[in-house]
């Protein structure tokens, strides 16, 4: 599986496209800045252009979709435009940047660049989601504001998830990290996981996701471990190659509290385990059933 959809709906309003040339659409939308493969125009132009035809004191929320040669180029022009923007743009929440198909580029050729000058410029960030992970740099920082941090990738480097543990988030409520496969990237562990949530403090988490990972069932058990695991609302697994071992764990865990969602899809339960799950106090999703190759190997849905 690969990602063959534009998101259509970010910070609950309707995503519309904006290309060289077009006009806004108006209304209540959340626009995202788009990019021909072999796009004759630079990334400061597009935004230059967008910016030029609507209010930017009003912008709230933006999506850098794909941009030209993404598996060549990071979106640097775009992230050095906004920075020098910044004091037109009082009002950006929410920024995701990679909103883009395997048709445009596949995630894990998308080249990323640092974030740190972003977040430094933006101290009223309250979204930063981040799709792919090639060349991607963070450093620990600090942001009071920020409450949603989101990378979407085929393999999360540990210098990443070393970063966000050693950063200073004291908003933070959602946080979505896609594991990914040690074949594109992935090169963290268990250990790795536990250190991240010792220290940003699990329990002021609404979300959690642990998406797209080899390691799902090492998860889940430990998870199912932590007296903190009920404070949660939604706590999710998906993409993963989560199986029994992981789903006995979570549906005998004792520390579930007053969880409302737990996301298992695209995983390898058994049906009596599923049974099992599906009779918990909560929603538990267990959409997309997989089996195990003819070598009993489990895969993450997206990595390439």
């Amino acid at each position: 599986m690969t990602i063959g959809e534009y998101s259509q709906i970010f910070r609950g309003k309707r995503v519309v496209n904006f290309s060289m040339g077009d006009k806004p659409a108006g209304g209540d939308v959340v626009y995202r800045l788009t990019q021909d493969y072999d796009s004759a125009e630079s990334q400061r132009d597009l935004l230059d252009s967008f910016l030029a035809q609507v209010d930017p004191s009003t912008l709230e929320a933006l999506i850098i979709g794909a941009w030209s040669e993404a598996q060549e180029q990071s979106p640097q022009g775009y992230l050095d435009a906004l920075i020098e923007y910044r004091d037109k743009l009082p009002a950006l929440k929410a920024l995701f940047v990679g909103d883009m198909t395997y048709e445009d580029c596949e995630i894990s050729w998308i080249i990323q660049t640092s974030y740190n000058p972003l977040l430094a410029a933006f101290p009223q960030l309250q979204s930063l989601r981040i799709r792919g992970s090639s060349d991607l740099e963070l450093q620990a920082f600090q942001h009071d504001a920020l409450e949603e941090l989101a990378i979407e990738c085929g393999g999360l480097p540990k210098t990443i998830v070393e970063a966000i543990a050693a950063s200073t988030l004291p908003a933070l409520n959602h946080l979505e990290l896609w594991l990914g496969s040690d074949n594109y990237g992935f090169d963290g562990g268990l250990e790795t996981y536990q250190r991240l949530l010792a220290q940003i403090g699990p329990e002021r988490l609404r979300y959690l996701g642990l998406r797209d990972s080899e390691i799902s069932d090492e998860l889940a058990v430990w998870l199912a471990q932590q007296p903190w695991l009920g404070s949660l609302r939604t706590l999710d697994l998906s993409l993963g190659t989560i199986g029994d071992i992981g789903a006995q764990a979570l549906a005998e865990s004792p520390n579930l509290g007053t969880i409302e969602r737990i996301d298992l899809s695209h995983h390898y339960i058994s049906p009596a385990w599923q049974q099992q799950l599906l009779a918990l106090p909560c929603a538990v999703v267990l959409d997309d059933p997989e089996e195990p190759d003819d070598d009993g190997d489990r895969y993450v849905a997206v990595s390439e």
